[in-house]
């Protein structure tokens, strides 16, 4: 065995190996902006120049506030490239949470996009650090403030190969920071091994090739854009970035530019399928989903728009969706109500991952039995290596061995795991467990609903009872007892909702219902929303 090596697991290797064997193929497009394989490669190498004549050593933090873009993919390669740790911040936060997360990180440096400008000023300067911004001069950036493009220029004569860095590929690549919803957000340290086979399973699991165009509905900076940064390079495919989501642009790219992927949650689905402009596509797409069960009305609403769904389960913790929903030819012949509970279910660990476990109390794995309720637990090689600097937070989502996701699901005896609901949304209605899931979907097979969440109010009798919040159809019209009476006819009573609100859904960036908003509307009756 003395003649045989191992080689370092990180994703940066793929466009290393990209820029040698696709070296003309395009691998970006951003608005005007066209990178060939060999053009990017000397990017990401110049930036590796440009973050050391900056002073960022190896372990050192780097901050980014960009949408979807060449720059975001550039530091997800340049930055590791170095040895340093890239903090993708969420685009969408206030500058006080921006301020948090630079200043926990330990951030060094902040690179934003020009969107972006004034909110990376304001923060970059209220923490002390150097900022480089992209049209730094068009932006009306302030003197200090580095352009982009200027600083990698300057970097042309540095030797690159010099700069890089050897790392350890069980040491950090990025710090992603969890929405925090229940307090301070909290740091998940991501490692090279995890996002390299993260990226490779999603490349399998998506059957990405060269002839693939990834089109960017997801933001990169969540949870590193479930590894499809480094996934399409590489599968030597081309990233077509979306620097914000607007439906009527992503049906024009969906018909001109020869999309073939691309992913998101349901409510970003859900939003494609309502658009005035969406008609089925001559060629269908293959759709990855996340962050909620789709509703077996929404699939079969976007499947008769030529869109392929897979549905897939993780978090930020796990490298993004580290389960699959893998579907078996077999099942195809099967009855059509037995079809919908199987593409309800979670799935299977990826290719890449440890087998799932659902969890007991005691942390016992329950009987397989498809009924048995405990909470999924992840384990192996896509998990983070923790919380940073917070120690007390890593051991609480930590039993037998495994990272407690705090969903609760059953085991069937195939292996596949379904999702009953959060642990924190399950609503106890006079001792009666009631699983949100169970209820939205029934809601939402009503021809009139296009979304739907569930969450508990406080009851002085029950304790908790089911309260819904509905958007409706434009072109439909449908009032509480008729959404009533629907679920009525699927549930038991217990699980009704008491009251119906019609409104609008707060989400976050990624397209996620924010329920934790919602039960507070709930608990204080204080919502912007029309009750009927």
């Amino acid at each position: 065995m003395s003649g045989f090596t191992f080689a370092t697991l990180t994703p940066t290797a793929f466009l290393d190996r990209a820029a040698v064997s696709f070296a003309e193929r395009t691998a970006v497009v951003d608005g005007d902006v066209r990178l060939t394989y060999t053009q990017l490669a000397e990017r990401c190498d110049r930036l590796v120049s440009a973050l050391t004549s900056a002073g960022v050593q190896p372990g050192d933090r780097v901050a980014s506030l960009c949408t979807n873009s060449h720059l975001q993919l550039e530091l997800h390669h340049g930055v590791p490239l170095r040895g340093a740790v890239l903090v993708p911040m969420n685009i969408r936060l206030a500058a006080e949470e921006m301020i948090y997360i630079l200043e926990h990180s330990g951030a060094s440096l902040l690179v934003a996009t020009r969107e972006f400008a004034d909110r990376a000023s304001e923060v970059a300067a209220s923490v002390g650090i150097p900022l480089v911004l992209e049209d730094a001069a068009s932006a009306g950036a302030g003197s200090g403030v580095q352009d982009y493009e200027t600083w990698l220029a300057d970097a042309d004569d540095a030797r690159p190969t010099r700069d890089r860095v050897q790392v350890d590929e069980r040491s950090m690549i990025s710090i992603n920071y969890t929405s925090g919803t229940t307090g301070r957000p909290k740091g998940v340290m991501a490692h090279h091994r995890g996002a390299y086979l993260g990226a490779l399973a999603m490349a399998y699991h998506a059957r990405l090739g060269t002839g693939s165009t990834y089109l960017w509905t997801l933001p990169m900076f969540h949870c590193n854009g479930w590894c499809f940064t480094w996934a399409v390079f590489a599968a030597g495919g081309t990233n077509l970035c979306l620097r914000a989501v607007d439906p009527d642009a992503i049906w024009t790219m969906l018909r001109e530019q020869d999309v073939t992927h691309f992913c998101g949650a349901p409510t970003v689905l859900t939003m494609i399928a309502e658009a005035p402009g969406a008609a089925r596509l001559r060629d269908r797409v293959q759709v990855f989903v996340g962050g909620a069960p789709p509703s077996p009305a929404l699939l079969a609403r976007v499947d008769r728009l030529g869109l392929d769904v897979t549905h897939l389960y993780g978090l930020t913790e796990t490298f993004g969706p580290s389960v699959v929903n893998e579907w078996q030819p077999e099942w195809d012949d099967r009855p059509d109500e037995m079809v919908v509970r199987l593409r309800a279910r979670q799935g299977i660990g990826n290719i890449a991952s440890q087998p799932l476990r659902v969890l007991d109390a005691e942390g016992h794995d329950v009987p397989a039995d498809g009924t048995t309720i405990g909470e999924i637990a992840a384990s192996g090689n896509l998990v983070m290596l923790g919380y940073y600097n917070d120690e007390a937070a890593t051991q609480a989502v930590t039993r037998s061995g495994c990272f407690l996701t705090g969903d609760l699901g059953v085991m069937d005896a195939d292996g596949y795991v379904e999702l009953r609901d959060r642990s924190k949304d399950i609503i106890v209605s006079g001792g009666e467990n009631v699983a949100s899931v169970e209820v939205e979907q029934v809601l939402d097979s009503h021809p009139a609903v296009v979304e739907c969440a569930v969450v508990s109010m406080p009851d002085e009798k029950w304790g908790e009872v089911v309260v819904a919040y509905v958007t409706l159809r434009a072109s439909c019209e449908a009032t509480a007892e008729d959404l009533d009476a629907h679920v009525r006819r699927h549930l038991a009573g217990y699980k009704v909702p008491r009251r119906i609100f019609f409104t609008d859904l707060p989400k976050t960036s990624t397209g996620k219902i924010q329920k934790n908003v919602l039960r507070r509307w709930a608990a204080s009756e204080a919502h912007p929303a029309e009750p009927n």
